[in-house]
């Protein structure tokens, strides 16, 4: 019993705008001035609800995109902020990062940020036909620690089309350095 009204208060908090507006929509007939007055008030409501949470994520974008790489646990540490909310943001991003220049991939139950010099590097590299392992040597100063991450990176980019096909294939590549040497 107690699951379904927590379920029904979640969704008229998700809806909470659309229930208000009919109210205030149905009390217009009857009384056009409390409409008015109403209306105001649920705006100036809205902004103080919406505003911080605005504010914090345009300040946690400018804080993430200084660093080559970061992961969630970090960032709650260095801002102080709780984790869930950390990766509540970090999830957001994921969703909306098919044609930004900085990637977040989930890995190990964990958000890690990559900016745009760390991907632009990585796509390089890859193009170029390296593979997981030479990648990673290469990453090490854009603080890329494991093949999964390179692994997650490349799953990530391609999911979104942000990875055009390479050049050289992995294959030839190791066969060209096998020869050069």
């Amino acid at each position: 019993m107690l699951e379904k009204s927590k379920i029904i208060l979640l969704s008229l908090r998700k809806y909470w705008i659309l229930i208000v507006a009919f109210i205030i929509f149905i009390i217009s007939f009857y009384n056009v001035e409390l409409a008015i007055w109403i209306t105001v008030i649920v705006i100036i409501i809205y902004l103080i609800t919406d505003v911080p949470s605005l504010i914090f994520s345009i300040k946690f974008k400018k804080f993430i995109k200084g660093h080559k790489s970061i992961d969630d646990k970090t960032i709650s540490k260095l801002l102080k902020k709780p984790l869930k909310k950390i990766q509540e943001q970090m999830f957001l991003m994921s969703i909306r990062q098919k044609k930004k220049e900085w990637l977040v991939i989930f890995l190990n139950k964990q958000y890690n940020f990559f900016n745009e010099k760390t991907i632009e590097a990585f796509t390089k590299l890859y193009n170029e036909g390296l593979g997981e392992k030479e990648i990673l040597e290469k990453l090490t100063n854009f603080k890329v620690k494991t093949r999964a991450q390179v692994k997650a990176i490349e799953e990530t980019l391609i999911k979104n089309n942000r990875l055009s096909q390479r050049k050289i294939s992995v294959k030839e590549y190791r066969e060209q350095q096998r020869f050069k040497s």
